[in-house]
C-alpha cells in the first residue's frame, strides 16, 4: 500500500543560511539560582514601580536586569573589557533620561537606544556587521531565555528548593511586619502616613493584571539579557564577501570630480567668510536668514549622501598594492576633510536662521544630527582613512548613544522656550505662542517668565494636562514634571475660555503677538 497522503508529517526547520553558521552561539550553561533570583527581583521591581509612569523607576529596573546579566557573564568566564563597561554606563545613562526630561519623544528615543546599546554590550562586536546585528540581537533571546529559566527551575534539586523556601518565608514575614507596623505608625502620625504613601507603591485591585504583565515583562527582559550574556551570538564571525576591487581609473575619477566640486564650494564659502558676504546679500537681494534657509537642507543632504559615497567607495576601493591603498587614503581623506567644511557651513547657516526666527524642535533636531554627522566624518577620517584600527564601528554607535542621552538630559524643549522667551523680552521679537503651547513640561520654567496673558495662554494646555492626572510617586515622575507642578501650584493657571489667548493675539490658530 502507498503512503497515506493525509498523514501528518511534521515540517523540518529550515536550515540556517551558510553565512550565518559561523556566528552561531554555543549552548548556554544552566542558569544559576542567583541569576533566577535577579530576574525575579527585576520582575518584582517592574511590577511595583512601572504602573504609575516612567521616571527613576526605569533606571531601577535596568539596574536589576544588569546585575543578573553581569553575574551570568562572570559565571561563564567572559572577560569584562573596558568597552563593555563604557557601553553599559551609556545604556544606564540613557535610562536616566525619563527621570530628568518630561518630553515623551526624548524618553522614547532614549529607551530604544538603551536597549540597542545594552544588546551590543552583551553580544560584543568590532566589525560593522557585528555592531549592527549585535545592537538588535537581544530580541532573539527573550523566548530562549524564558525557556532557559524554566529548565533551570525544573532541574533544581531539593537543597536549592529549600533555599528558595527560606527566602520566601523571610520575605513573607518581612512584608507582614512592614504592613502591620507601617499601618500603626501611619495611624499615629499623619506626616508619617503621607511619607509612607509616597514611598511605598500603591496597588489597586483593578491594577493586578497590569502589574502581572509588568512582572512578566521585567523577568523576561532580565532572563533574555542573562541568556545573551551566557550564549551570545558572535556576529563578528558572520561571513561577508569583500567588494569587487575596481581599477584605479574607474574608482578614482568619480571621487576626483567630487573633490573638485567640494573644493569649489569650500573656496566660495571662504570668500563669503572673508568679506564677500555683504556683496552677495546685496547682489541677490536676500537677507542672511533667507540665505541660511535656502542652503541648509541641501547641505544636510550633501553630508548624508557623502557618508554613503564614502562607504561604497571603501567597499570597492583598489587595495592590491601599497600605492592603491595610499590612493584610497588620500582621496577619501580629502573628501572627508572637505565634507567637514560643508558641515560647518551648514551649521553656520542654521545658526543665522535660529537667530532670526528662534528655535524649534525641528531646527534643534536637525542641527544636532548635523553636529553628529560632523563627528562621524571626523572619526571616519582618523579611523578608516588615516589608521587601520577597528574601533570605528563601536565609536560611531557610542557617539550616537551619548548624543541621544545628552539630547534628553539637556531638555531641549526647555532650551527652545528659554531662547524664544529671551528673544521676545530683550528685542521684542516675534513670539509664536501657538507653537510654544505644544511643548512639554520641560518648557514650564521658561514660559513662566512671560507677561500675564502670554503666560496664561502658553501654560494652559500643560496646566490642564497635569490637573487631569494625580501627581505620580517620586519614582515615576521626571524632575521636569515635578518642577512644573511646583511652579503651577505656586502660580496657578486656570482655563478662561480662551480670553487670555485672544488678548495675546492668538487668532484662528495663529500667533499675531509681536
Amino acid at each position: 500500500m502507498g503512503a497515506n497522503p493525509y498523514q501528518y508529517r511534521p515540517q523540518q526547520p529550515l536550515p540556517e543560511p551558510e553565512w550565518l553558521r559561523p556566528s552561531k552561539a554555543r549552548a548556554a550553561a544552566p542558569a544559576r539560582l542567583r541569576v533566577l533570583a535577579a530576574a525575579g527581583v527585576s520582575g518584582l521591581v517592574s511590577a511595583a514601580v512601572l504602573g504609575d509612569g516612567i521616571g527613576v523607576n526605569l533606571l531601577l529596573c535596568a539596574l536589576a536586569g544588569t546585575v543578573g546579566a553581569a553575574m551570568t557573564a562572570l559565571g561563564t568566564g567572559r572577560r569584562i573589557k573596558p568597552w563593555h563597561l563604557t557601553f553599559a554606563v551609556a545604556a544606564l545613562l540613557l535610562c536616566l533620561v525619563p527621570a530628568v526630561s518630561g518630553s515623551g519623544g526624548a524618553a522614547t528615543l532614549a529607551v530604544i537606544a538603551a536597549i540597542c546599546v545594552g544588546s551590543l554590550t552583551l553580544h560584543g562586536g568590532t566589525r560593522w556587521v557585528g555592531v549592527a546585528m549585535g545592537s538588535i540581537g537581544l530580541w532573539a533571546h527573550f523566548l530562549p531565555g524564558l525557556a532557559w529559566g524554566f529548565r533551570a527551575l525544573k532541574d533544581r534539586r531539593f537543597p536549592a528548593k529549600a533555599r528558595v523556601g527560606q527566602v520566601v518565608k523571610a520575605a513573607g514575614v518581612s512584608l507582614l511586619l512592614l504592613v502591620v507596623f507601617g499601618a500603626l505608625f501611619a495611624g499615629a502620625d499623619s506626616t508619617v502616613a503621607d511619607l509612607l504613601g509616597h514611598l511605598v507603591p500603591s496597588v489597586e485591585p483593578g491594577e493586578t493584571p497590569l502589574r502581572f504583565v509588568f512582572f512578566v515583562g521585567g523577568a523576561v527582559l532580565a532572563l533574555g539579557a542573562a541568556h545573551t550574556a551566557a550564549a551570545p551570538r558572535r556576529w563578528d564571525r558572520t561571513r561577508t564577501s569583500a567588494g569587487k576591487e575596481r581599477g584605479r581609473l574607474e574608482w578614482a575619477m568619480p571621487l576626483a570630480v567630487m573633490n573638485l566640486l567640494f573644493g569649489t564650494f569650500v573656496a566660495v564659502q571662504l570668500v563669503v567668510l572673508i568679506g564677500g558676504h555683504g556683496s552677495i546679500m546685496r547682489r541677490t537681494g536676500m537677507t542672511p536668514a533667507a540665505y541660511a534657509r535656502q542652503g541648509f537642507w541641501q547641505l544636510l543632504w550633501i553630508a548624508v549622501l557623502t557618508l554613503l559615497v564614502v562607504a561604497l567607495a571603501k567597499y570597492w576601493a583598489p587595495r592590491s598594492t601599497p600605492g592603491d591603498r595610499r590612493l584610497v587614503k588620500v582621496m577619501l581623506g580629502l573628501l572627508c576633510t572637505l565634507t567637514l567644511v560643508v558641515v560647518g557651513s551648514a551649521l553656520v547657516r542654521m545658526s543665522l536662521y535660529m537667530d532670526a526666527f528662534g528655535l524649534t524642535r525641528l531646527r534643534v533636531n536637525v542641527a544636532a544630527v548635523e553636529i553628529w554627522l560632523g563627528l562621524v566624518f571626523l572619526m571616519v577620517l582618523f579611523g578608516s582613512v588615516l589608521s587601520t584600527r577597528r574601533w570605528l564601528p563601536r565609536a560611531v554607535v557610542l557617539s550616537a548613544a551619548l548624543a541621544v542621552a545628552l539630547f534628553g538630559l539637556l531638555r531641549t524643549d526647555g532650551l527652545i522656550a528659554e531662547q524664544n522667551v529671551d528673544r521676545y523680552r530683550t528685542s521684542a521679537a516675534h513670539l509664536d505662542i501657538n507653537y510654544l503651547r505644544g511643548l512639554s513640561v520641560d518648557a514650564v520654567p521658561a514660559l513662566d517668565r512671560l507677561p500675564d496673558d502670554l503666560r496664561t495662554c502658553a501654560l494652559q494646555p500643560i496646566a490642564a494636562e497635569l490637573a487631569n492626572e494625580p501627581a505620580p510617586s517620586w519614582y515615576a515622575i521626571s524632575r521636569a514634571e515635578a518642577r512644573a507642578r511646583e511652579i503651577l501650584a505656586a502660580h496657578p493657571v486656570t482655563w478662561d475660555g480662551g480670553q487670555a489667548c485672544r488678548r495675546a493675539g492668538l487668532l484662528d490658530g495663529r500667533s499675531e503677538y509681536r
